[in-house]
């Protein structure tokens, strides 16, 4: 079980939406990776904490994009997130 402490640490998200991404609509989510999952869209990033996260998550329904899940899969640091890049790209 995860400890309440470790949830305001950084840690690595998958986010699951349906639907297959083009690359303009990804470019919104800088400095994430993405794959196809049959018609889902999975968004893979590491984020430094919640702030960042409801950043992600608020750019899914900016985009009118149905939200299948969120899942923390594991803390680690290849790919971050920051809060200045969610900003600067609306």
């Amino acid at each position: 079980m995860v400890s309440p402490e470790s949830w305001h640490s950084p840690a690595r998200y998958e986010i699951k939406v349906e639907g297959l991404l083009r690359d303009q609509r990804l470019a919104r989510f800088e400095g994430v990776a993405s794959e196809s999952e049959g018609r889902w869209t999975i968004i893979t990033a590491n984020v430094p904490d919640h702030s960042v996260l409801n950043s992600l998550i608020n750019k899914v329904r900016d985009l009118g994009l149905p939200l299948v899940s969120i899942k923390r899969v594991e803390k680690n640091n290849s790919l971050v997130v920051s809060k200045k890049s969610l900003v600067d790209n609306g």
